[in-house]
């Protein structure tokens, strides 16, 4: 059974906490580029550049990732055939940019660990940050958010679910115990 335990305007505020810290810790907005996990992550990193441009003034180029191929969870039958993903939509050049890399969940750091490979496929940025809405811990890599809306403890048997509006419909973060 899924019980709320951050509502959409608990969600908004966090949001802005990030865009503020993104703001302090970069000494300004110069050569961003938020890069998007998709699916929920893309809509994060849209949120941010919007409040980004309310506070700054400034643009900030949003891309999307796609780390399907990437996985190391990925099992393809036909090892003849590989299949067809697309792997980003980044518009900008983002060599020697700093990317900050977004998802809605942070869990074993293997998302992650695909991403970085993702990205690393496309350019060289000049830095890389990872901000996610919900850290709930459970790491079996080495990956640490610079940037975190809500930490959620969890069981290993529970799940944490975003939901937003663009995607869903409606917005809360639910935690569920995997059945």
């Amino acid at each position: 059974m899924a019980h709320e335990v951050v509502d959409g305007s608990s969600m908004q505020r966090a949001l802005t906490r990030i865009t503020y810290e993104i703001i302090e810790q970069n000494k300004g907005v110069d050569d961003l580029v938020f890069v998007g996990i998709k699916t929920r992550g893309i809509f994060i990193a849209k949120r941010l550049a919007k409040r980004l441009k309310q506070l700054e003034q400034i643009d900030v180029p949003v891309g999307e990732l796609d780390i399907t191929l990437y996985r190391d969870d990925r099992h393809v039958p036909d090892y003849h055939r590989e299949p067809e993903v697309s792997a980003a939509n980044i518009d900008v050049d983002i060599n020697d940019k700093h990317v900050i890399l977004v998802d809605d969940v942070l869990f074993t750091g293997r998302t992650v660990r695909a991403a970085l490979d993702a990205l690393m496929d496309i350019g060289r940025p000049k830095k890389i940050s990872l901000a996610v809405l919900v850290d709930r811990g459970h790491r079996e890599l080495p990956i640490r958010p610079d940037f975190v809306g809500k930490n959620i403890p969890t069981a290993s048997d529970e799940q944490v679910q975003v939901a937003m509006e663009e995607y869903d419909g409606h917005e809360d973060i639910t935690i569920e115990k995997i059945k």
